[in-house]
């Protein structure tokens, strides 16, 4: 990366997509694609709001912004503190900037800090994580932890704006493919419920009460 603090390691949304399709071709690293969530019919099934709510395609990609900048209010159950920054326009007009968090791991409890470089492609609306071992802020380099190997993650807002789809798929840059890794992905998509930031988004957005079905 160059040591000026806001320069991207790609000079478009294409170029970083580029990088993210090699990432997931390449037969090493460890892949895996959640099915598609259709927000409502998941939402009618296995909740009970206070109130009726309805979510449209507008606002799932609503919240994959927030959470993208700001990933400790809607992930806090994977990160405990987190901070975004040097936020700008790309010359194909979309988003690129930082953000430092410390997570917790995907096959551990152990925390550590992960550094990630965000790509926002707001015509397609996905956000494109990479994960990255070291980055600058400001005047200081900030550094990966080496807890577990780094990982790339596309979110995105599929479907139409009646029938929104939430979509996600990570790949994990391991040395050699390693099953460990989909084990809390495959439990994720046999539970069948939102992901946990979504729900925190309709409680906020609504202003309601929601609770999973026991059933």
């Amino acid at each position: 990366m160059s040591d000026m603090p806001f320069s991207a390691t790609a000079a478009d949304f294409r170029g970083a997509l580029d990088e993210f399709e090699a990432a997931w071709e390449n037969p090493n690293h460890t892949r895996f694609t959640l099915p598609a969530i259709d927000v409502n019919t998941v939402l009618a099934k296995r909740y009970v709001t206070s109130t009726p709510i309805k979510v449209r395609r507008d606002m799932v990609w609503d919240m994959e912004l927030q959470k993208a900048w700001d990933p400790a209010t809607f992930i806090p159950y994977v990160v405990s503190e987190g901070k975004s920054w040097g936020r700008h326009k790309l010359p194909d007009g979309n988003e690129h900037f930082f953000r430092s968090s410390e997570q917790l791991g995907w096959i551990t409890e152990g925390r550590g800090t992960v550094l990630e470089e965000v790509f926002v492609d707001h015509a397609g609306q996905r956000v494109l994580f990479f994960g990255r071992e070291t980055m600058r802020d400001d005047d200081k380099v900030l550094k990966a932890s080496d807890f577990q190997p780094l990982f790339h993650v596309e979110h995105a807002a599929g479907g139409s704006m009646e029938e929104p789809l939430n979509l996600w798929r990570i790949v994990i840059l391991t040395a050699k493919y390693d099953e460990r890794y989909t084990e809390p992905f495959k439990e994720m998509a046999r539970e069948g419920l939102l992901p946990g930031f979504l729900e925190i988004y309709i409680q906020r957005r609504f202003h309601c009460d929601l609770k999973r079905r026991t059933s």
